[in-house]
């Protein structure tokens, strides 16, 4: 059996707002690992093994800040999908970044609707359908 990477990766402390929106991705026909912290498994960051999303719900992370810093060098920015929360780090920054931002208050549905258009209008997604990427 060949192991793939993930569509995508959910970092969350809240481990209900993770496990409600694993389960509706998964219900959308994507493969989602889920995990409460920072750094990722070590095998997901080996060459190929990468997720092509990455969401990550700041509420109630320990260190937000240093998470962030430390997923721009492991992730591209375009591949990740910053919730944010009040008191943590402001979506002005988090888009300095390079990263894709949904502000709180948000719901599960929005998520997975955001999640689907960046993973489905991906690079990735182009050369599974077989088609050129999009002009930039």
């Amino acid at each position: 059996m060949s192991v793939k990477a993930p569509d995508v990766m959910l970092l969350g402390a809240e481990w209900l707002e993770r496990a409600l929106l694993r389960a509706q991705l998964i219900e959308e026909g994507y493969d989602v690992v889920a995990i409460d912290s920072w750094p990722m498994p070590q095998r997901y960051r080996l060459p190929g093994m990468t997720p092509r999303l990455l969401v990550i719900d700041l509420q109630h992370l320990p260190d937000p800040r240093a998470t962030l810093d430390d997923v721009r060098l492991v992730i591209p920015p375009e591949r990740v999908l910053v919730v944010t929360a009040i008191g943590t780090v402001c979506s002005d920054e988090v888009r300095r970044f390079g990263f894709k931002v949904l502000e709180r208050p948000t719901t599960v549905g929005q998520i997975v609707t955001t999640v689907a258009l960046l993973v489905d209008n991906s690079p990735e997604a182009d050369r599974r359908r077989g088609s050129p990427p999009p002009a930039c």
